[in-house]
Order: C-alpha cells, then structure tokens, then sequence
C-alpha cells in the first residue's frame, strides 16, 4: 500500500469536504474555496471528521493516483485554511518592481519593462527598501497556481551562475562559478 496514500486527512474547524456524483471533491475554508476531479477508479470517503482513500487494485497505475490525490486534497485543506505564500526577490542593478491590483510592472535589465498580469486568485505585494533587494510576495490558496506563477515570475530573469543577478526565491542558494582566471 502507498504510505501517503493509507494515511487519513483529519478535517480541522470551519472546513467542509463534498463529494460529488463526477468523483468532485469541494474543499471550502474560510480563506476560498477549491475544486479538484479526482480519477474515477480512487475511492474518496469523508466520515468522522476524516478523508480517507482507498484504490481496487495494485496496478501501478492506481497505486501512483492513490497518493497523488490524497496529497492534493490535503494541500487543498491546508490551503483554505492557512493558505500558501512565495517570496521571489530580484537581485541586480536597477532591478525594480512595482504592481497595481494584480498587474506587476518589472524593470530586469532588458530594454522595456515587463508587463506581468498576476490571476485573480493570487495577491501580489511587492516591497522595495533602502539597502534590501526588492522583493515580491504571493499568496494565494491554490499552491499548483502559486507555484506556477512564482516559476514563471523567477523564469523572466533567472539567477546566472557568475554574479549572482535575476530574480530568485528568498532563501534559494545559486552555486557561483569562479569566472575567467587572471592573465599573467
């Protein structure tokens, strides 16, 4: 049996879990609301305060759906209720962000800013302090959107290996290589 999947989901307070008739299961909290579909093979049984998952058989096929889903769901709980941020920081001369709702205005280096429209679902705040590299912050209660974005955002400029410079997560190590060797 899958590890991830025999384990069961407690239901923590003010979250509700349906499962509707096309394998739908609703997770509503207070921070939203998410829908996922769930394979039509994979068992979802809500009762006593907890989700479990069951499967038919040992296929490879359904021992790989069978923890899949009980992890979406649970990143799904943990989302309504606490929700999920990524923090991105742009590190370089001149680099710059600034947003307006849900639409990021970046300056990376290039010859024109870039215009970066955020979904709806995400809230964007970015942060510019003396002495600090600007950084952006996402929250959201979708963390495959989240991700996503954030990927997207860090893609625009990614880190090179030399200087350091583009736009990286906070915290994320970026191996510098040792450049040229100095003439004699």
């Amino acid at each position: 049996m899958s590890r991830i999947g025999k384990k069961q989901i407690s239901i923590p307070e003010g979250v509700t879990i349906s499962v509707g008739n096309d394998n739908t299961v609703s997770v509503k909290g207070k921070k939203g609301e998410l829908k996922q579909a769930i394979d039509r093979d994979i068992k979802v049984e809500v009762k006593d305060g907890h989700v479990s998952f069951s499967r038919p058989t040992d296929q490879i096929r359904h021992r790989a759906m069978h923890g899949l889903y009980r992890a979406l769901v649970s990143n799904m709980i943990k989302g309504v209720t606490t929700g999920y941020q990524k923090r991105l920081e742009l590190i370089g001369v001149g680099f710059k962000a600034a947003n307006q709702g849900n639409v990021l205005d970046l300056s990376l280096g290039y010859s024109h800013n870039i215009i970066f429209e955020v979904p709806k679902e995400i809230k964007v705040v970015t942060a510019q302090e003396k002495g600090q590299n600007p950084t952006i912050t996402l929250d959201g209660v979708d963390k495959q959107l989240l991700g996503q974005v954030a990927a997207k955002l860090r893609s625009l400029r990614k880190p090179e290996p030399y200087k350091g410079k583009g736009v990286r997560y906070v915290g994320e190590v970026v191996r510098k290589k040792a450049g040229k060797a100095a003439g004699k």
